[in-house]
């Protein structure tokens, strides 16, 4: 029997509420058997140098899904280390689990970048990408994408960390435990 698993991608630097919310919306819209948090080691898009250790956070993850049964973690590419890339992982991901069929979920603003995604036309061969609409992110795309519904929320892992920085108040932008492990381990500061 062949299962029907997202996966949300990303640096998660830190999770927040919208990162969440974009999950239990393709779950659920979706009929999700589970959604697969996964974390970059190394992203290719992004600065090196803005992102804290890979292992917090992954702990600050696993703290956000703790109770949600249908939310998990992959660490496929925080064991790889380096650099990935979605084709990669995609393509191991695949041979490990030949019976899943694995919906790809993307803010609005990364469907705009998929052109530039590197295997792009190899990598649509092998998952189904899932659009979640962003604040003035248009929905034209030659990719095939499916969209689904979901609040529009305005919270960004940009955001968090510039509050932190600047000793503005996060609270209700990410879950407490997450809050709380950023205090106990001073990030951000």
């Amino acid at each position: 029997m062949r299962k029907r698993i997202g996966i949300l991608g990303g640096t998660f630097n830190p999770i927040h509420y919208g990162h969440l919310i974009m999950a239990e919306q393709a779950l659920t819209q979706l009929s999700l058997d589970s959604v697969l948090f996964m974390p970059d080691y190394f992203p290719p898009h992004v600065d090196h140098k803005t992102a804290i250790d890979a292992q917090d956070r992954v702990n600050m993850i696993n703290l956000a899904i703790e109770n949600n049964s249908k939310f998990q973690i992959e660490l496929i590419e925080i064991k790889r280390r380096g650099k990935s890339y979605s084709y990669d992982t995609l393509s191991e991901l695949k041979q490990l689990h030949p019976n899943v069929d694995y919906y790809f979920i993307v803010g609005g603003d990364m469907v705009e970048y998929l052109p530039k995604w590197y295997r792009i036309d190899d990598l649509i061969k092998m998952v189904k990408f899932v659009g979640v609409n962003r604040l003035g992110n248009s929905k034209g795309t030659d990719y095939p994408v499916t969209w689904i519904n979901s609040p529009e929320v305005a919270i960004s892992s940009s955001l968090i960390r510039s509050n932190i920085k600047n000793g503005s108040s996060v609270r209700y932008l990410l879950p407490d435990e997450v809050l709380h492990y950023i205090e106990e381990h001073h990030l951000y500061e």
